[in-house]
């Protein structure tokens, strides 16, 4: 007797059950951390480029500065215009054929650390273009450095207007390390693959994968909900009356 769809799939999650949860916590470590470390990167590289060049400043200061937006200019165009599975045979073999002994599982986090870097950069320098000037105009007038004024005035607000981004983002490499697999990273993908081809059943192991992506998802994007309204903070506030005068 031919065994139904619903018979495949707990024959797939009782022989290969405890790969799909390790391959499962391999997608959440890899996306997590590349996408925590791609959030400095961007941030970092989008002051760098959002800070002004003055003529005032020396000559050796103004060719620093215009090498490093040259630097992190072309550090976006590569990684934006080129395909993360690409990205990472490139990185993983050519890094070894070179006789540095890395890992597949440091390799793929270091590709969607480049990747978030990359289009994070330009979400933060438009966030910070969006600031208005009066708010820089005040902390210099207050005395305050180009780096205090971003630290302390102007990036709080911009990580707070980029929450959703950057829980886009998130959702985006969750679902992009799939593709390492390429680089032999035990990844949910990649457990997929060997599961379904034991048995040939493709359908079966790949709609149990589907439905694990699906339910990271929706719960990354319930928790990244709560973290926005979190930092949103109270809609209505409470006047205090003792410090208005009658």
């Amino acid at each position: 007797m031919d065994k139904s769809l619903f018979d495949w799939i707990i024959i797939l999650l009782k022989e290969y059950g405890p790969y799909f949860w390790n391959g499962t916590l391999v997608t959440l470590e890899t996306s997590i951390l590349g996408t925590v470390l791609g959030f400095i990167v961007g941030y970092s590289m989008g002051i760098v480029r959002s800070t002004p060049i003055s003529p005032e400043d020396g000559a050796v200061k103004r060719a620093w500065g215009y090498f490093l937006r040259i630097l992190c200019s072309g550090y976006i165009k590569i990684f934006r215009g080129t395909p993360m599975m690409v990205q990472a045979m490139v990185i993983y073999y050519g890094l070894r054929q070179n006789g540095v002994n890395i890992s597949s599982f440091v390799a793929a986090v270091l590709v969607i650390l480049l990747n978030t870097g990359a289009y994070m950069a330009e979400s933060v320098r438009g966030g910070i273009s969006a600031i208005d000037n009066g708010q820089f105009e005040g902390a210099k007038a207050m005395g305050m450095s180009h780096f205090t004024t971003m630290f302390s005035v102007v990036l709080p607000q911009v990580f707070r207007n980029l929450i959703p981004e950057m829980g886009n983002q998130f959702i985006t490499n969750l679902k992009m390390t799939s593709v390492l697999n390429v680089i032999g990273i035990a990844e949910l993908y990649f457990v997929t693959k060997t599961a379904a081809n034991t048995y040939y059943r493709y359908f079966e192991a790949f709609l149990i994968t589907g439905i694990i992506y699906l339910v990271l998802c929706e719960i990354s994007g319930r928790l990244l909900s709560v973290l926005e309204k979190k930092m949103q903070g109270k809609k209505d506030y409470e006047l205090a009356p003792e410090y208005f005068e009658d």
